[in-house]
């Protein structure tokens, strides 16, 4: 919980009304519920988001959400991927199928079609950038 107060206090301070943006500067992800009502709140306002350093797992979800003509990418960003888990009581991480076929097809094509060639969602990290993520996401100006 704390990681994702910290990832909605750094998306909330580089909001600026001027130019209508928010900048995700880095997120290591975190409970997906919060991420789906930041990004939704992000999507219904019409700014434009801006990533620009490491935006992983629950935070990729951006890409679902926000439309991509509203999303752009700097040198800095990377996306990272990995199959969906949760925590049971005792603190052990456990595999939730289902729920990453959701969120696999919720991704944009050219993002899902990335993710596919390179395996599919697994509990490895895959990390879209550079090159590969220019030619999906527009770099910001």
């Amino acid at each position: 919980m704390r990681t994702l107060i910290a990832t909605v206090a750094v998306l909330a301070l580089c909001a600026t009304p001027l130019r209508a943006s928010v900048r995700i500067l880095s997120s290591p992800g975190g409970e997906v519920g919060p991420f789906l009502d930041l990004f939704e709140a992000v999507r219904n306002s019409g700014e434009r988001v801006i990533i620009d350093g490491p935006c992983f797992s629950a935070c990729t979800l951006v890409l679902s959400i926000v439309p991509n003509d509203r999303i752009c990418v700097t040198r800095r960003a990377v996306l990272g991927f990995h199959a969906a888990r949760s925590v049971d009581r005792r603190g052990r991480f456990y595999a939730e199928p289902e729920a990453s076929e959701l969120v696999l097809e919720a991704y944009p094509a050219a993002v899902r079609d990335w993710i596919i060639r390179r395996g599919g969602l697994t509990s490895h990290l895959l990390l879209l950038r550079g090159r590969e993520l220019a030619a999906i996401y527009r770099p910001c100006r």
